[in-house]
């Protein structure tokens, strides 16, 4: 795939960033320079390659998944300007 100066200033708007037409030719070759080294990413062989977290090998921090309240209903609700019975008060809408 090959960027020309006209695409470079559609991305370039569509970025919204100003890039006077002197500029539009090193910005498509900056361009094009991204897209060659993507396409030799492409190229690499990543069959049984295990996918990392890292560089260096570790394990993840882990904690239980467990669900719960929060315990912090009466927190919560010092929020609300009308608060009745545990839960938010709001007025009805709809009739």
């Amino acid at each position: 795939m090959s960027i020309d100066t006209s695409t470079a200033a559609r991305v370039a708007k569509l970025a919204r960033i100003k890039v006077e037409d002197d500029a539009l030719p090193a910005l498509a070759a900056e361009f094009n320079n991204i897209l060659g080294f993507i396409e030799q990413l492409n190229e690499v062989d990543v069959d049984g390659v295990e996918p990392m977290t890292s560089v260096t090998p570790q394990r993840l921090k882990r904690r239980v998944d467990v669900v719960s309240d929060g315990s912090q209903q009466q927190a919560v609700l010092k929020n609300s300007p009308d608060a009745r019975e545990g839960f938010f008060a709001v007025p009805k809408v709809m009739e």
